[in-house]
């Protein structure tokens, strides 16, 4: 079914987190969501890996070092890289990576490719791990209370997805790209109240999810969604008291104003518009020091 026809018929559905829900399976075809979810209920074969990533970007080679080993040491086996015709410096950076098998590199063009990238990695590889994060590369999960991603995860299995809420940095005022990695170089965040820290991304059991229905949240076939206190969801996440003190994403959304100024100039992943010079205000959060 395709997506104008998918959203008329889910935007007859009243309640919010059951309409998003029914988006995503429409979008993705009601009798493919059918065969997925007995063929899922049949298979029975152990994933490789626990924990692993999906995520696209385009010329993001300078933060992949970065972001890969952090997630690394919090306990992610395995990357999922859509490489949306990055022209800098990504493949030399992923290439020590992808020769290791931490990564798998997929070379991904086109506009509005996000959420096709997801729907193929879930197609290609949802046997192969037991949960996957999708996040993006300005995004950090932070475990708080947990010494990794895994163990926080574990006595949330019962769940199909869990969703983690932002936390938003600022700049700092800093007007050019410095020396360093982006957790040395950005101390100052939001109020973690803030409106934008609603917002959440989703780690997902991908043998019970069919995809996407935006870059936030995910379409289950079975199960229940959870917050990061492993509470079953009532509400959408704009309707929902951020959760920062169990386990976070830092959301590095600007960076330095050099930084924003070629994040803007890439494009966006699911839109062709670039993002309003307004954005870096928005995003400029600096209240709070860590």
């Amino acid at each position: 079914m395709n997506k104008v026809l998918a959203e008329i018929i889910a935007g007859v559905i009243p309640h919010k987190m059951t309409r998003n829900k029914w988006r995503g399976i429409l979008r993705y075809g009601l009798w493919n969501a059918i065969k997925l979810k007995y063929r899922m209920a049949k298979d029975k074969s152990a994933p490789k890996h626990y924990l692993s990533v999906c995520a696209i970007a385009k010329n993001e080679g300078p933060y992949f070092k970065e972001w890969i080993e952090w997630h690394q040491k919090q306990g992610v086996e395995k990357f999922y890289i859509y490489d949306n015709e990055s022209t800098d410096c990504t493949k030399e950076v992923l290439a020590p990576f992808i020769e290791s098998g931490v990564v798998e590199y997929t070379y991904f063009p086109g506009q509005k490719k996000q959420l096709a990238a997801y729907d193929d990695c879930f197609e290609r590889h949802r046997l192969e791990t037991r949960w996957l994060a999708v996040i993006d590369l300005d995004e950090f999960i932070v475990p708080m209370q947990y010494k990794d991603i895994p163990s926080f995860l574990r006595p949330l299995e019962k769940f199909s997805v869990v969703e983690i809420n932002w936390l938003c940095y600022g700049s700092g005022g800093a007007k050019t790209r410095e020396p360093g990695g982006v957790m040395e170089r950005f101390k100052r965040h939001s109020h973690p109240e803030h409106k934008l820290n609603t917002h959440v991304k989703s780690i997902v059991d991908p043998r019970r999810v069919c995809t996407m229905t935006g870059c936030h949240e995910a379409s289950r076939i079975s199960g229940k969604a959870a917050d990061s206190h492993g509470n079953p969801l009532k509400k959408g996440f704009r309707d929902r008291v951020p959760q920062q003190d169990v386990v976070r994403i830092n959301h590095y959304a600007v960076k330095s104003y050099e930084e924003f100024l070629g994040k803007r100039s890439r494009g966006r992943a699911r839109v062709t518009t670039l993002r309003d010079m307004s954005y870096f205000e928005q995003y400029d959060l600096n209240d709070i020091v860590e």
